[in-house]
């Protein structure tokens, strides 16, 4: 099975440390069977952090997705917020699978309230919208950040664990029964945060990765209109 591995940041490094750390969770997973194809955003912001860039993203997630759906089994939009979900499913004609989404499929599937932490403050508001748009109401999910952006997190995560911890203990405290460590810059610390909390820790993206490599219900396809300025394979895939 293939699944293309789509960052919506422009940091290639990034990107190639998703995949590293992905590989590493397929084979923990059982999924060894899977195989990643990383690509990344070719515009945009190096990392989101505000809801303009998030939507810069889309259209950059769907290039992407129109340029890689025929080579691909299945899409993981690797990238927190989940930019453009619902149209690259409707465009690909593939099972898609969003960072944000799938961790709190699974997380909310077995605990009644869980904390969804992230890095960067101006998250929480956006975050908290997706929740609700996906039908999941305040009341079970706590959205937390702390101050340190995702790329901050990634480059100096020992700064962070401390933060983070004390972000978490205190959704904890309001009755969080799992947390979810959100975003592509807090890959891999779950298992570095989980002994300092009472609670399981889960990482985005073994979440991401697990839900796409199940089947998943696929929509209708785009309606298909003539359309210009887009990239070539966007273009197409839009064509009449």
């Amino acid at each position: 099975m293939r699944i293309l591995l789509l960052n919506g940041n422009t940091d290639a490094a990034m990107t190639e440390r998703m995949q590293q750390l992905g590989q590493q969770a397929l084979a923990r997973m059982g999924l060894a069977h899977v195989t990643l194809v990383p690509a990344t955003a070719r515009f945009g912001a190096r990392y989101i952090a505000s809801r303009t860039a998030a939507a810069i993203a889309g259209h950059a997630v769907l290039e992407l997705v129109a340029e890689h759906r025929d080579r691909v089994d299945a899409i993981a939009i690797a990238c927190f917020g989940d930019p453009a979900l619902d149209a690259a499913r409707e465009l690909a004609q593939r099972p898609v699978a969003g960072m944000a989404d799938a961790s709190l499929a699974l997380a909310l599937a077995e605990h009644s309230r869980v904390a969804l932490l992230t890095g960067g403050t101006a998250w929480v508001p956006m975050l908290q919208e997706f929740a609700l748009s996906r039908g999941w109401p305040a009341e079970r999910v706590l959205v937390r950040a702390v101050t340190p952006t995702g790329d901050m997190i990634a480059r100096e995560p020992e700064r962070a664990l401390s933060l983070l911890a004390e972000a978490a203990g205190a959704a904890i405290a309001e009755g969080a029964e799992a947390v979810v460590l959100g975003g592509a810059g807090l890959a891999g610390l779950a298992p570095r945060l989980a002994p300092r909390l009472p609670v399981p820790v889960l990482d985005s993206l073994d979440c991401l990765l697990r839900v796409a490599a199940q089947p998943q219900p696929i929509p209708p396809p785009a309606g298909r209109t003539p359309s210009q300025g887009l990239s070539a394979a966007l273009e197409a895939a839009l064509a009449p």
